[in-house]
């Protein structure tokens, strides 16, 4: 079911009963973006390359469940509850419509496509895995160490704990929280658990599980930043490496930062052959 409000927002409801706000954007085959921790449709991936991917196809761009105009739903956080989420959104756009995930987004739409949730093809920016030893592992209770600050409404310590933990210098952290970013970053603290839920059994520098994507069956675009960290990248190869037919391209330049003019060409690339 889908309902449009007077500013444009629109809503699907998951199968929980949770509603899920999203917008429609250009015009085209139907393309959606799942993003990543701390992001939403008014920041996010999905605001930076709207415009750019918008001359091509029909964007639509959600709000994962607690964040946005989305609803938080009424039990605790299930990774399966946010691929209902996606599945949703994808009923509205259509099944022959391309997902495009960006670090934690990624990692859930891996699962989505994984599950054989139906997608024409599917584009990953930097799925944030730690696969090796070429970075140390993270600490496996890092989303119980979030939550219960979040719980002690110490929002900031939140973010700021987490910015840490993905790698954001000292100094970085800082100058960020004198912006009026970090207030937007503060209200949507409390969804970094979740993000962490998806990612963190994929980030204790074990390779990923013989077979573990084998069931993809969509044509997969795996990207990664040629100034990404090395771990980064090498989780990148490894994740096409596990992708049956999958693709990696390395961006020169780039970052975990996705931007549109390095990113688009890439995506029309994989999405428009």
């Amino acid at each position: 079911m889908t309902t449009t409000t007077t500013s444009g927002t629109r809503y699907a409801t998951s199968a929980d009963g949770t509603e899920i706000a999203y917008d429609v954007n250009g015009s085209g085959p139907a393309l959606v973006i799942v993003e990543g921790a701390l992001c939403h449709r008014g920041m996010g991936t999905a605001k930076s390359v709207r415009d750019s991917l918008g001359d091509h196809f029909t964007v639509h761009a959600y709000d994962r469940r607690g964040r946005g105009e989305s609803g938080p739903g009424a039990t605790a956080y299930e990774v399966q509850r946010e691929v209902e989420d996606l599945i949703a959104v994808l009923e509205v756009a259509g099944s022959d419509a391309r997902v495009f995930g960006c670090s934690s987004g990624a990692a859930l739409a891996l699962e989505a496509a994984r599950q054989g949730v139906p997608m024409a093809s599917l584009a990953v920016y930097e799925a944030p895995f730690i696969v090796d030893d070429t970075h140390v592992a993270n600490d496996p209770q890092l989303a119980h160490r979030v939550q219960a600050m979040i719980d002690a409404g110490e929002r900031g310590e939140a973010v700021k704990l987490f910015m840490r933990t993905v790698g954001v210098p000292a100094f970085g952290i800082v100058i960020m929280q004198l912006l009026p970013v970090w207030k937007g970053l503060k209200a949507v603290a409390h969804t970094l658990p979740n993000d962490l839920t998806i990612v963190l059994p994929f980030e204790q520098g074990k390779p990923l599980p013989a077979g573990h994507y084998a069931s993809v069956t969509v044509p997969t675009l795996v990207i990664a930043g040629g100034k990404s960290p090395e771990y980064m990248r090498n989780a990148q190869a490894a994740i096409a490496a596990e992708v049956p037919d999958a693709r990696l391209v390395t961006l020169a330049g780039q970052t975990h930062m996705v931007k549109p003019r390095a990113t688009t060409p890439a995506l029309l690339q994989h999405f428009l052959p």
